[in-house]
């Protein structure tokens, strides 16, 4: 749990630490010179707790700030409509990070001079705790100013068959169909729960729901176990759910693979808000992957995508390092955005440290990449005064 400290100077807390600890370590010294063991352990654990009171301090600190520095946010935060629409280009960002603090997401925002309205988090479907409706860090996150975006993540084999009978007996098996199983009402019981959690959290949230459903390679969800209409049928009645229950909140994203068919994966305009896609530079990092430009990536795409008639947003936003000049590769993204794809209102960094989708651990991390950030922080200020963020201008 995180140790709160609002209303009394941060100084007289430091002060206090200081004191206590000088204190701890007179007495030890006063009572053994050369005792290990017990007395050694708690002055370990109160160098510890002193040294956590100071960064949870410092961490209020950027958080409050961080609050102040979205009030032009918060104007519209809590209208769908508006954050939908929006004319600025909504900036986020996804990060391996603890639930109770973003604040490595916090430290991106610092390096390029600019605070995140949307953080995005990535949820499996199963039937424990850790697969219910993320209310801590949806909470927290809200509490920073900013919007939360769930990847929630249909995986079928963490649910007991003694809670939902329906379901295939063989972990095994049940990824073949999985999505016919969840259209026929076999994880009722579990999405319904999520459902009315959403509900209660009562602020807009960003859903993406089986995102790149048309990849055969990385998903059981994908093609390779399932039919295209299977994936329809389990997004309407899932979306289903939630109206039957007056969720109104969430913000239905849909996500294709771009480099795979995707038409007959649209559940229809009813049925979608927002429409997301990965736009990652691989380099030659991985056998199958050369060093492409982010138009090389998208522009096939485009139209085909704005002919759907829907916001657009760049949900997993990167480029690794191997094989070409990357803060060149973010320029010309940059660039490129505003100008020739007007229809995106929202980019998503994919800043993580140890990505495990391939055969390979990747690192994403540009925060230490002094001539990415610098390039993507001059980039973004280029944008017209129209679409940039406050901070930008």
């Amino acid at each position: 749990m995180k140790i709160r400290f609002k209303k009394i100077p941060r100084i007289i807390y430091v002060l206090s630490a200081l004191v206590l600890g000088f204190l701890i370590v007179f007495l030890i010294s006063t009572i053994s010179k050369t005792s290990e063991g017990p007395i050694g352990t708690l002055f370990s654990k109160t160098a510890t707790f002193i040294k956590g009171v100071e960064e949870n301090m410092i961490l209020q600190e950027r958080e409050d700030l961080r609050s102040e520095k979205l009030k032009w946010f918060t104007a519209f935060r809590d209208d769908k409509s508006k954050v939908i629409n929006s004319k600025i280009i909504l900036l986020g960002a996804s990060d391996n990070t603890q639930i109770d603090s973003y604040e490595r997401i916090i430290d991106l925002e610092d390096s390029l001079r600019v605070t995140f309205p949307i953080i995005h988090i990535y949820k499996a479907w199963g039937g424990k705790r850790e697969h219910e409706f993320p209310k801590i860090e949806s909470e927290t996150i809200y509490n920073l100013g900013s919007i939360p975006m769930i990847t929630w993540e249909p995986w079928v084999g963490a649910f007991s068959i003694t809670d939902f009978p329906n379901i295939e007996p063989s972990i095994e098996k049940r990824d073949k169909g999985s999505l016919a199983s969840i259209a026929k009402g076999d994880y009722d019981s579990y999405v319904v729960k999520w459902a009315l959690e959403a509900k209660k959290f009562n602020h807009p949230i960003y859903i993406r729901f089986g995102h790149e459903m048309n990849d055969p390679y990385h998903y059981p969800w994908g093609p390779q176990n399932n039919y295209a209409q299977d994936y329809v049928n389990a997004w309407k009645h899932v979306h289903d759910i939630f109206r039957q229950n007056q969720v109104e909140n969430v913000i239905w994203v849909w996500n294709p693979h771009l480099s795979y068919d995707f038409e007959g994966y649209y559940p229809g305009d009813a049925y979608v808000d927002v429409i997301s896609f990965g736009i990652l530079n691989f380099g030659t990092s991985i056998s199958w992957s050369k060093w492409w430009t982010f138009d090389e990536l998208f522009s096939n795409s485009y139209k085909p995508l704005v002919d759907f008639k829907k916001p657009m947003m760049i949900s997993e936003f990167g480029s690794l390092s191997v094989g070409g000049d990357r803060a060149e590769w973010f320029k010309y993204a940059i660039q490129a955005i505003p100008k020739d794809y007007p229809a995106i209102n929202s980019i998503v960094f994919f800043h993580y440290s140890n990505e495990t989708s391939t055969d390979k651990s990747l690192d994403w991390y540009i925060i230490d990449d002094i001539k990415v950030t610098t390039e993507l922080t001059a980039q973004m200020k280029n944008w017209p005064d129209s679409v940039k963020q406050p901070e930008l201008r």
